[in-house]
């Protein structure tokens, strides 16, 4: 019975996370988005401290992932149980998959193709909607879990910058960006390779030198989530 009721909680959690993020993925431009800007050093300071707290909270995970496998006395429970937490992205992964890492110009970095004007400052860096490309065209492409520097994504995960660091799920990275998912590498290639938005940063790419590079591989992992699963906050539109 304890394993049967555990396993149903873990459903709708998966549920629920998983309809909450229809709504977090469309996420918005960064290139119009200047609201977060002026909250760039409080992050800053909190995030060590976050990293701290999801550590911990991870250990916390672990144990009473433990305790409740030792509760479930019905092998297909456990099993259950099993399936939607890795579903959920709470399980490591582990398989073939693609590596994508997105970079800022070089410092100094000038027009490199003849007719193309010289780029301003938000022509250099890496953009909120360029990050959201790849994550989205992968998990297109048939990505099973995808990491995004060195944290899982979940159904709640926001891809987030605030001026020109990338803000995810409570803590805060400077570029390059390093995008990872594990699943079959010739439908993760072809998804990003025919993204509208990411053709168009490649045209960037060409033009000013913005950093580029997708690799695959045979064998990539990727971890659980860490962090908390609880929703705090939530409004219908």
């Amino acid at each position: 019975m304890v394993g049967r009721a555990l396993t149903c909680a873990v459903f709708a959690l998966a549920g629920l996370l998983f309809y909450i993020s229809a709504q977090t993925a469309q996420g918005t431009s960064l290139r119009t988005d200047n609201t977060l800007l002026h909250l760039s050093d409080v992050i800053q300071q909190r995030s060590t401290q976050n990293q701290q707290d999801q550590a911990q909270l991870s250990a916390l995970q672990d144990r009473a992932d433990a305790l409740v496998k030792e509760q479930s006395r019905s092998p297909a429970d456990t099993a259950q149980l099993d399936a939607l937490q890795k579903a959920a992205g709470l399980q490591a992964l582990q398989g073939p998959g693609l590596t994508v890492t997105l970079n800022d110009a070089p410092p100094g970095a000038t027009a490199r193709i003849p007719g193309v004007p010289e780029p301003g400052v938000n022509d250099l860096v890496i953009h909120q909607q360029d990050i959201q490309a790849v994550v989205n065209a992968l998990w297109r492409g048939g990505a099973e879990g995808i990491q995004v520097m060195d944290q899982r994504l979940i159904a709640t995960s926001a891809v987030r910058c605030v001026g020109n660091t990338l803000l995810l799920q409570g803590r805060v990275y400077s570029p390059p960006y390093v995008v990872k998912a594990v699943g079959r590498t010739d439908g993760l290639r072809a998804a990003v390779d025919n993204d509208p938005t990411i053709r168009n940063y490649l045209q960037y790419v060409a033009a000013y030198g913005l950093g580029w590079k997708v690799q695959e591989s045979t064998d990539l992992q990727v971890p659980g989530y860490g962090g908390s699963v609880d929703l705090h906050a939530a409004t219908g539109g």
